[in-house]
């Protein structure tokens, strides 16, 4: 069985992430969405929240198993038997950082393969960053991300406001 994992942290989930999801998960046995725990950020949504975001959008892909991590990636990757690790390419200046990412991980465990995904053309300017830009002034984020992230994002903003 070919387990790979999609590693980040989904701050929150976009279509161009869910765009990968979904086309990774039509190539593999089994796709775990990884979503990280970083303590060094400051998360718009809790991770228990991002799991939950992520299982409501991947719930129509039964090969999709959403999980939690902390620490070292290649660590993760080798306790759950982990074949290789995907990771989206939105533009040129991404492939910089992957690509010395991708090849740390390989040092630290030469059986940890990185496989790269464009998005879809119209993903490609996508980002959780802006995502969340664009919701704290109230704009129409509806293009960008699931329905249920909307609302949960225009919830969280409306929740800090008062």
């Amino acid at each position: 069985m070919k387990r790979v994992m999609y590693p980040g942290s989904f701050d929150p989930a976009t279509n161009g992430h869910l765009d990968v999801i979904r086309r990774a998960s039509r190539i593999v046995d089994e796709l775990v969405v990884a979503v990280a725990r970083n303590n060094d950020k400051c998360p718009l949504f809790s991770v228990n929240e991002r799991v939950a975001l992520l299982n409501q959008i991947c719930a129509q892909l039964p090969n999709v198993k959403v999980i939690t991590f902390e620490g070292l990636l290649v660590d993760a990757v080798r306790e759950l038997g982990i074949t290789a690790i995907i990771r989206g390419l939105r533009a040129v200046s991404d492939f910089e950082y992957e690509f010395q990412m991708a090849l740390m991980n390989r040092e630290l465990n030469a059986a940890c393969e990185t496989l790269f995904l464009m998005p879809s053309p119209e993903y490609s300017f996508i980002s959780s960053h802006l995502i969340r830009e664009i919701a704290s002034w109230r704009g129409d984020i509806s293009a960008f991300v699931p329905p249920v992230v909307a609302d949960a994002i225009y919830q969280k903003y409306e929740e800090k406001q008062k």
